[in-house]
């Protein structure tokens, strides 16, 4: 009967022990450390936007990181004061996809201060040490765009340029390249004018245009929410006027299927937003990442 009780005593020893390894392996697992990755993103009211934060969160999720993202709402003061706020939160590494690329560098700077190391998306920094930066080659969509003008023109036109907000390297990478297409053409620019990257901007500007330029053949705008902005100002004046646009986003791809607009150069929001979780989890587990990663584009026509 003893030596069954001391069995039995033994064996109640082993399975407390057993639960004890096991409670303090799962609290180790609890207590691992969880990567936290900032994103100040440029604006939330933009579909583009809101895929490449779409992008990034679902990585995040894949990956076990927490990704913590605050809208600069296009404002350069307010992305400084977002990128601080990640800075006293204490996050591990900040994506920025700048308003503007050159108000952006303070940003930068203060995280670089902060040992913070930072990626930039989308939208490049003039300024401060950027990791990588990963993002389409805007010059090469902007030629899309406008050899696919020059193409629909046959080579001969009137065209208008709605730009993207002033400073921003999307707009400036997408305009050297829409220009540069056009250039051994005779496509004449007749007005080009900033609409900021925003629809309601974009029909209002393209409006002032229609009143004050007789012959337009074409417009490309820096990003679709102008182009569909442009596009309501046309089907209220009543004229044929092609439209290409940049993005791709759904409401783009939609006006493109039913004839509304001629083209949209296609992004990958998500993939950028992608490859910014994953290029910062290598960064942060001291891997080497290349110091420009593109992601690939191309034409939607119908």
């Amino acid at each position: 009967m003893k030596k069954i009780k001391r069995v039995l005593s033994l064996v109640v020893v082993a399975v407390m022990l057993t639960m004890l390894v096991a409670c303090n392996t799962t609290e180790t697992a609890d207590n691992e450390e969880v990567k936290t990755i900032g994103l100040a993103i440029s604006t939330l009211n933009n579909p583009f936007f809101v895929d490449l934060e779409a992008g990034a969160k679902a990585k995040a999720e894949e990956l076990g990181v927490t990704i913590v993202t605050l809208d600069s709402q296009d404002d350069s003061a307010t992305e400084m004061s977002n990128v601080e706020d990640l800075i006293n939160q204490g996050v591990d590494l900040i994506m920025i996809n700048p308003t503007d690329s050159d108000a952006v560098k303070s940003a930068v700077e203060a995280a670089n201060n902060a040992n913070i190391p930072v990626i930039t998306l989308d939208r490049g920094a003039n300024g401060g040490e950027v990791v990588s930066h990963i993002a389409s080659d805007n010059v090469a969509g902007g030629k899309l765009a406008g050899e696919y003008i020059v193409e629909l023109l046959g080579g001969n036109g009137k065209v208008v340029e709605l730009e993207g907000i002033p400073g921003a390297s999307a707009a400036r990478d997408r305009g050297e390249g829409f220009n540069a297409a056009i250039a051994e053409s005779n496509i004449e620019v007749v007005a080009k004018q900033t609409a900021n990257f925003d629809r309601a901007e974009g029909l209002s500007v393209m409006e002032n245009i229609l009143q004050a330029q007789s012959e337009i053949d074409a417009v490309f705008a820096h990003n679709d929410e102008m182009a569909l902005g442009a596009i309501e100002a046309i089907k209220a004046s009543g004229r044929d006027i092609l439209v290409v646009g940049f993005d791709a986003t759904d409401d783009a791809k939609a006006a493109v299927e039913n004839g509304e607009m001629a083209a949209t150069v296609e992004q990958l929001p998500k993939e950028i937003g992608s490859l910014g979780v994953q290029t910062a989890l290598k960064i942060l587990n001291n891997e080497e990442v290349e110091s420009t990663i593109p992601v690939d584009l191309q034409l939607v026509t119908k």
